[in-house]
């Protein structure tokens, strides 16, 4: 059994070092989006920043710049897109570094349509790697799905979409839906990492990348957009959670639904019959 959830993805180019631009950017973005009708919108990886880690990482003199433009959970930034989600009644996912202590994580918030952050997750997957002395890019340690009205979300950021691993342990967790933003490849093998995904957890996907927007439902793409500041709606069947009451309803469908059939496939047996002794 399925809810069937509209959701929006958005392939934003966000620009370097400048959070108020960006953060007028997505706030544009969310209410153009927003116009649509989805229960859930979601926006690219480290969009707040700019995504400027790999700056950081090729130029590390540029670490403080990190942490001064990094954002806390309960910082500014997010805050008013807190009051963005409660105004328009949507689900937000938002990516951005997060400042924890000294410490900067690749973040992503789920943020509920009463403006609540339901769940938060940082980057475990890291594909430039990581040193034990980059405090402004530092590996999550958790692998957690978390609640939201729409059911139970898991995200994964950008390159955590190539290991089958991380989006297993969060369905295993109960992620009804699997979520990404993303800064990264638009080459094919993204593609068919995203619907593989899909496929070997039996749970929707939405990727919101820069540069392309994939969704899948059931296993198949519902919706593909290729480019640059592009917003793709489509809808998903998020399955509902393992239950008795579930799987009854699911055995009353399927038994009503095989007699006609079986009536259907002994017609196309018999004429198939009468044709061959003709």
């Amino acid at each position: 059994m399925y809810r069937t959830v509209r959701v929006a993805a958005l392939s934003i180019k966000p620009k370097k070092w400048d959070k108020p631009f960006n953060a007028d950017k997505l706030e544009a973005y969310v209410r153009e989006a927003a116009r649509e009708g989805p229960e859930l919108i979601v926006a690219p990886e480290g969009f707040l920043e700019g995504y400027v880690v790999m700056d950081v990482v090729a130029h590390p003199e540029k670490a403080e710049m990190m942490h001064e433009i990094a954002e806390p959970r309960d910082g500014s930034y997010v805050r008013r897109f807190r009051r963005l989600a409660r105004e328009l009644g949507v689900n937000l996912c938002l990516g951005f570094a997060e400042r924890v202590g000294r410490e900067v994580y690749n973040c992503a918030a789920f943020i509920g349509h009463d403006g609540r952050i339901c769940g938060t997750y940082h980057k475990t997957y890291f594909a430039e790697g990581t040193h034990p002395s980059w405090s402004f890019n530092r590996i999550g340690t958790k692998l957690r799905a978390f609640d939201t009205a729409l059911g139970r979300a898991g995200i994964v950021i950008c390159a955590d979409r190539a290991n089958p691993l991380i989006s297993r342990a969060l369905v295993l967790d109960g992620a009804q839906f699997i979520l990404i933003p993303s800064y990264g490849s638009r080459k094919k093998w993204q593609n068919e990492a995203v619907l593989a995904r899909g496929r070997e957890n039996g749970v929707p996907v939405v990727q919101a990348n820069v540069g392309v927007n994939l969704i899948v439902s059931k296993g198949e793409v519902v919706a593909y957009k290729w480019g640059v500041d592009q917003i793709t709606s489509a809808e998903i069947e998020v399955p509902m959670p393992p239950s008795r009451a579930g799987a009854r309803q699911a055995e009353r469908t399927y038994l009503a639904e095989q007699g006609p059939e079986m009536a259907r496939r002994y017609r196309r047996m018999m004429a198939r019959l009468a044709k061959a002794a003709n």
